[in-house]
């Protein structure tokens, strides 16, 4: 298995740091809204990754954050006349639901800023003793950046550069710092705000310590993989990295991945140009799944633009998978139970080729893209060689193997059955009656009128079949 690192920038060969273990965490999301189509992707991505580690073998211990104090959640806050964790905490529910209608696992910990306040003091406490950070006149502590030599390894930016200052690392009481690039670990409150007391003042912190100081207590002070937008590598990732080294001694994260921004109609996402969805307003018009199937159509390095055209083509995609697997479930229903002959031996062992084509695409740096393409492989081949003849047996493995592949991606492609309304029933009865009968213009008004009920039906070999739009 192969990991494009972005501290290296190439791909290597993953090592874990424990055979068999993944420590893994993500950068989750600041919650004072409902989360957008941008904050999904990352969601989902690294939720595919840890999938598919899972599916290899791995024991995987998964931690993604959310930042649960920050100046917009402390600004909605004031605005509806209530306490911060009001909003934290109801947004915090709402990804949840979010996160679950889009098939993204629970992480095996979720911490919130808010909760591990002590551990920050901590670090910072060190950061302080070993003189990587310092106290300003009115309590505000920042870490002093030119006294990592590392800095920029990450996101490749040389110090001196950017010495004119960066907008990101630029803070009010700028004439306190000792260097323009150094940037902070804890603020004084202001009043209205949530605050903490500490050595230094009453407080709060920055927002870059809040992951260095849960990815080690929940992860420990070496990790396998930290991950997340490309946004974030400078300067959060970059400033985690000075942080957790300084403070341990120790190389904070062994890979670093990053997934490529997503566009809207080939603009980035932004509430200025009126091209901003939540995941939301999205799912108010698609199923969750086709946003989940579309973010993982394209790479996750490459930049992704979301469209409704886009979208039409994922819906129809992934209804290819369930389609399919429909079909195998249709065909076992109605088959004759018995083991599957020489030949369905012979050609689920050909099958296994397309499982061969999917790992292969997976361990090249997790190229969904070409892994939903093996899927489609084993659909075309399934859809080719299964009929009513075939084995229960045969049919069962076909089903199985496209399931258990889709499942790595998230994706929930065997249905529930349901039940057709029984004038339903007896209007497909009565086409079948008129076919028969050759009154082709009275099937043909049976079939709109179940059209628009929401009812496709489908004439095969096997029989009629129907789904629902």
């Amino acid at each position: 298995m192969k990991i494009y690192n972005t501290l290296t920038r190439k791909k290597e060969e993953f090592v874990p740091i424990e055979p068999g273990k993944v420590r893994m965490y993500v950068c989750g999301p600041t919650v004072y809204n409902l989360i957008h189509i941008g904050n999904a992707r990352p969601m989902i991505v690294f939720d595919t990754v840890r999938r598919y580690m899972e599916h290899k073998g791995y024991e995987v211990n998964y931690v993604s954050n959310f930042t649960d104090v920050d100046d917009k959640i402390i600004k909605k806050a004031i605005e509806e006349g209530v306490e911060a964790e009001v909003i934290s905490q109801r947004y915090i529910a709402e990804c949840k639901k979010d996160m679950e209608a889009m098939n993204v696992k629970p992480a095996t910990t979720h911490p919130l800023a808010t909760q591990e306040i002590c551990g920050m003091l901590d670090m910072i406490g060190t950061l302080i003793e070993k003189g990587h950070a310092y106290v300003a006149a009115d309590g505000t502590v920042y870490f002093r950046t030119r006294s990592f030599k590392e800095y920029g390894k990450l996101s490749h930016k040389n110090l001196d550069d950017l010495q004119g200052g960066n907008r990101s690392l630029l803070v009010s009481g700028e004439d306190q710092k000792e260097d323009p690039l150094d940037f902070v670990l804890w603020k004084p409150k202001k009043d209205g705000e949530p605050f903490w007391e500490s050595p230094w003042c009453n407080g709060r912190p920055g927002w870059h310590i809040e992951c260095s100081v849960m990815s080690k207590k929940y992860l420990g002070e070496e990790i396998d993989i930290h991950a997340g937008g490309e946004d974030l590598v400078f300067p959060h990732h970059e400033n985690e990295i000075a942080q957790s080294e300084a403070a341990n001694g120790k190389t904070f994260a062994r890979y670093w991945m990053h997934n490529a921004f997503l566009n809207i109609d080939n603009r980035k996402m932004s509430k200025s140009l009126g091209n901003f969805f939540t995941v939301r307003e999205v799912c108010e018009k698609y199923d969750p799944q086709v946003l989940r199937f579309f973010m993982l159509s394209a790479h996750y390095r490459s930049p992704l633009n979301f469209s409704a055209d886009l979208m039409e083509a994922a819906k129809n995609g992934l209804d290819r998978i369930v389609t399919a697997v429909s079909n195998l479930d249709y065909l076992a229903q109605n088959a004759k139970a018995k083991e599957a002959d020489e030949t369905e031996k012979a050609l689920l062992e050909q099958a296994k080729e397309f499982l061969v084509k999917f790992d292969e695409a997976m361990d090249d740096d997790f190229n969904t893209a070409d892994a939903i393409s093996a899927i489609f492989e084993l659909v075309k081949f399934a859809n080719t060689n299964a009929s009513a003849e075939s084995s229960t047996e045969f049919l069962g493995a076909l089903k199985q193997e496209i399931a258990e592949l889709a499942d790595v991606c998230g994706l929930i492609v065997e249905k529930k059955a349901e039940m057709l309304d029984s004038d339903i029933e007896q209007l497909i009865e009565e086409r079948q009656a008129a076919r028969k009968a050759k009154n082709f213009a009275r099937a043909d008004e049976i079939r709109d009128e179940l059209l628009s009920r929401g009812i496709i039906l489908e004439d095969t070999r096997e029989g009629v079949k129907w789904k629902r739009a």
